[in-house]
């Protein structure tokens, strides 16, 4: 009889991203994820102490899913900006629930801070201050999660079941809608165009 894979931390958050896209943040549950794994539910708090732990650390693998890091050689701070956005939209949208889970994120590790310390230092190096470098990203990143957040939530809202007024009649038939990419984009250029160096840090 083959032996049993060792149960590691990876291995857990793994399976709890699995669960994650199957029964969603309120489904997943320490019981769950121990019948996932084929172990009884002590066995895993050998490895987190709580299922927030857990959760942060599933949390911290949808963020460095999104391609954190300084720009490419030659990319402006707007383009590798509007990168880092669409990157971490999609690291998101990837799995069910995926901007709830980093939105009530309590710790990341010390690792994931310092590689952040380096997209700030990126940005002073574009003339941005320390302040308004951190303003700046936090700003898209706040964007981020609210846009998906929306996104994610609609997919199984209910029709509301009342009738639109004209300009909106309009603006649907247009193909326009609250959500979707073709709005992340144009408020994602609305923010774009209204960041740079010169922003005032107090």
């Amino acid at each position: 009889m083959p032996a049993k894979p060792r149960l590691t931390r990876e291995a857990m958050v793994a399976a709890a991203m699995r669960l994650l896209d199957e029964v969603g943040l309120d489904g997943l549950t320490v019981r769950r994820l121990a019948e996932e794994l084929g172990v009884r539910s002590p066995a895993l708090y050998w490895h987190v102490k709580t299922k927030r732990e857990l959760l942060d650390a599933v949390a911290e693998e949808l963020i460095l899913a999104g391609g954190m890091g300084p720009p490419a050689a030659g990319e402006t701070w707007r383009d590798w900006l509007g990168r880092r956005a669409r990157g971490y939209r999609a690291a998101l949208l990837a799995h069910r629930d995926g901007a709830r889970i980093v939105a009530q994120a309590r710790s990341v590790s010390p690792a994931t801070v310092r590689f952040f310390d380096t997209e700030l230092a990126a940005l002073t190096g574009f003339g941005f201050t320390p302040a308004v470098a951190l303003r700046t990203i936090a700003a898209l990143t706040y964007y981020v999660h609210g846009s998906v957040l929306q996104e994610q939530a609609a997919v199984s809202a209910p029709p509301v079941g009342v009738e639109p007024g004209e300009t909106l009649a309009r603006a649907v038939r247009e193909g326009a809608s609250t959500v979707g990419e073709a709005t992340f984009e144009h408020g994602l250029a609305a923010m774009l165009a209204g960041m740079g160096p010169g922003q005032v840090s107090a």
